[in-house]
This record gives structure tokens, sequence and C-alpha cells, in this order.
């Protein structure tokens, strides 16, 4: 295969939701390392093994011989979208897209939060939701455009004393220092889409936090107590105000179910909805009904007044009836999209969490069928996925290719 072309730089793969960045990486090399695409790339790089020094090739002997592989900047299981990959020389190129500015797509649905801050997490608090209402959340937008401080989450991959900030959470430590906020940009930030209570199917996690999760995770979220919120006085003339322009729809709305103020249940309204979740029993579309017992035959004229009784008894559905909102930004490097929504939950006098996430465009790269590679299409075989690679791979060295040219010029 010598002097057939090497194929090097960037393209954009659509990661699918439940998996990682890494996974991509992995998957990717599982294909390219025996396909026919990358085969002179692979025997290139073997001769230059070869051609290296002895000490060099007796620290490489336990190195396998990979398509190399990397990509730039990470994307979270719950994430889809672009994600920007390079191969060969193109993987020293990859730093450039670090600092890039990025597009989101994000739901974020209000009244409980979690210790990742999206619905992946465990549940640590809930809030009062009734009156968050689509003007209310344009306001509070306000506040987290142009230049603005953020705080990463609990759960992220930033690195405090060497160790990521995720290891900290998940063996229920402290950081050994605060996390700091830090500066990020938010160019464009929309409502693309409201969604009234009981009109979506986006639901809460059903799992709480553990005792000593939950304590950590009140530590660190009571240093976000600071930020800005609504107050309750505007948050309910701006309910009053949608609820008058809904005439002509019923203005009952549906009450949080009140918190028992008895001193064994004090710290959360979630212990409370907790205990009730295990008194229930869950079907297959997340509705909770009440657990059946065995019972000895009913009095038929005592059934009525029973069932009613029953029900009023019983607690709430745990699938929410809260709003939730989709949201699209343009963001700079290091923001977190995570953080965005447990801040706006807060900034709105409630919780909140991140319930989906699409990365719709990364510098130059966006979303779609004919700009990126579906990840679906690596099973395909390579007949599906190798000419588009192909194409990907000599567009983008055009585009180098001009880019050198016009700076020549210039100088």
């Amino acid at each position: 295969m010598s002097g057939e072309k090497i194929y090097e730089g960037i393209f954009a793969v659509h990661k699918p939701q439940g998996v990682t960045s890494a996974d991509v990486i992995r998957k990717l090399q599982h294909h390219f390392n025996p396909s026919k695409l990358f085969q002179p790339w692979l025997e290139t790089e073997r001769a230059r093994r070869n051609r290296e020094s002895r000490n060099q090739r007796k620290r490489r002997r336990t190195q396998r011989l990979d398509v190399k592989i990397g990509h730039g900047g990470t994307l979270d299981p719950l994430a889809t979208g672009v994600l920007v990959t390079g191969v060969g020389k193109g993987t020293k190129q990859l730093n450039d897209f670090l600092g890039c500015t990025k597009t989101y797509e994000t739901v974020v649905l209000f009244g409980a939060e979690t210790d990742t801050y999206d619905r992946l997490g465990k549940i640590v608090r809930r809030a009062p939701y009734e009156h968050v209402t689509r003007e209310v959340v344009e306001k509070a937008l306000e506040q987290f455009r142009g230049k603005i401080m953020q705080r990463p989450p609990i759960f992220s991959a930033l690195k405090v004393k060497g160790k990521p900030l995720y290891e900290y959470a998940r063996e229920g430590k402290e950081p050994p220092i605060e996390i700091q906020e830090r500066p990020v940009e938010v160019s464009d930030l929309r409502i693309l889409e409201w969604y009234e209570p009981g009109t979506h199917d986006f639901k809460w996690p059903e799992q709480e936090a553990a005792a000593e999760e939950k304590a950590v995770a009140e530590k660190l979220l009571a240093k976000d107590d600071a930020l800005p919120v609504v107050s309750s006085t505007e948050a309910a003339g701006s309910a009053e105000k949608a609820e008058e322009q809904e005439a002509s729809t019923s203005t009952k709305r549906k009450t949080p179910p009140p918190a028992d103020t008895s001193e064994a249940s004090a710290p959360t309204v979630a212990e409370d909805e907790n205990s009730a979740a295990k008194k229930q029993k869950v079907t297959e579309d997340g509705q909770a009904v009440p657990a059946q017992t065995e019972q000895p035959p009913a009095d038929t004229t005592k059934a009525t007044d029973e069932n009613a009784e029953s029900q009023q008894e019983e607690k709430p559905c745990p699938t929410p009836r809260s709003a939730a909102v989709k949201i699209i930004m343009t963001v700079s490097s290091g923001f977190y999209v995570r953080s965005l929504a447990h801040d706006l939950g807060k900034a709105v006098g409630s919780c909140a969490l991140m319930s989906e996430l699409i990365r719709t465009r990364q510098a130059n790269f966006e979303l779609g069928p004919e700009k990126v590679l579906e990840y679906k299409d690596l099973d395909s075989g390579e007949e599906v996925w190798g000419p588009k690679v192909q194409e990907f791979l000599e567009a983008w060295e055009k585009k180098r290719a001009a880019e050198a040219e016009a700076e020549a010029e210039d100088n």
C-alpha cells in the first residue's frame, strides 16, 4: 500500500445518549483499525516506529498499534450531539476546539435538584414550583447573559488537588478547597419552547441520595444560596398575570405536597416524599399506584367511604406536574449547562435540573445529516461510513490548505 493516500484530520461524530465520549473513541478505533481507509496510515506509523532507536522501540514493545484518535471536548453520557474528533496529525489541532464557542439546546425541569444537577443523579432537594411561569423564567434569564461568573457542578471532571470533583462527591467528601466561580460568557440565551405543567413527559429521578451524600451535597449547595433569585412577590405577580391571560382555561393550580412540620421530618420535604414512594408501586410508564395488600372481604356499604378516605391519605404521584423549558444558548469555553439549569432553579425561587442536552454546534461543526458522522453508521460497515469519513477528512484538508495559503498571502 506504499504511496497510497494517508487520511488524517478532524471531523465530527453525532454522539448518542448513554455512551461516553471515550466510548465513541474506542468504537472508532475498533472500526478504523481493520479498515482499508486507514491501512496506509497504520503502515506509515509502523514503518516510523521501526526506524526509531532500539530504546524507543523497547518502550513501545507493549503498545498496540492503533489508529491515533482523540476528541476536542467531552460530552456527558446524558448529552447528544457534536463531538469533534481528530485522527492522526489532526489530534494535535484538537486544542483549538477546547476554547471555541459552542451552541446547546437543553430542557430544564423545575421543582427538584440532584447531586449531579441532571436527571441521572440522585435527588437531594425539592422546592415549590407552582409559581414558575414563562414570564418568571424570561426575567431570570436576564442575569445569565453576557459575561458572568459560574460555579462548576459538584459532579464534574474539574480537578482539585489533582483529583476530579466527582470522586470527592462519590466518596461523600467535601473538596479540600472551595470550588471557585469561573468567568464564562453567554452570547445568546433564549427560550425555544415552554412546557406547561402536565403537558410533557420529563421526569424527576426516582432515586433519593443517601443521608451521607445528601449531607455533603447540602453543604455544597448551600454556597449557591447567595445567587440572586426572583422574590416571591415578583413570582406571585407574574403567576397572577399569566392566570389572567389564560381566561379560557382552568385557573386552579396543583399545590405542592404539604411538608410535615414534626421534628422528625423537618430536614427536607424530599424525605417525606421518599417515604411515600416506598409505599407505592411504579408502572412501566413511571406512574405510581398504591401498593395492594391482602384484605378480608369488604363491607359493600362502607366501600365508597373507605375508598374516598384512602384516596385522601394517598400521597401525590412522584411524577412531577411542574413546568419545563427548552433553552438554546451559545456559550464560551468552560461553560457548564448543568450549572445553568441548577442556577436557574435558584433564580426563580425553586429548584431545577437538566433533563435533556444537545450540542448542536462546536466551532464550525454543526449537527446535520451531511455534516457529521452518525454513530450508528459505524455498525453498518465500512461501505457506509468509509466514504463519509473520507469526504470529511478531504474537506478538512482543503480547508487547512486554504487557510495556510491565505496566511502566506497576508505575510
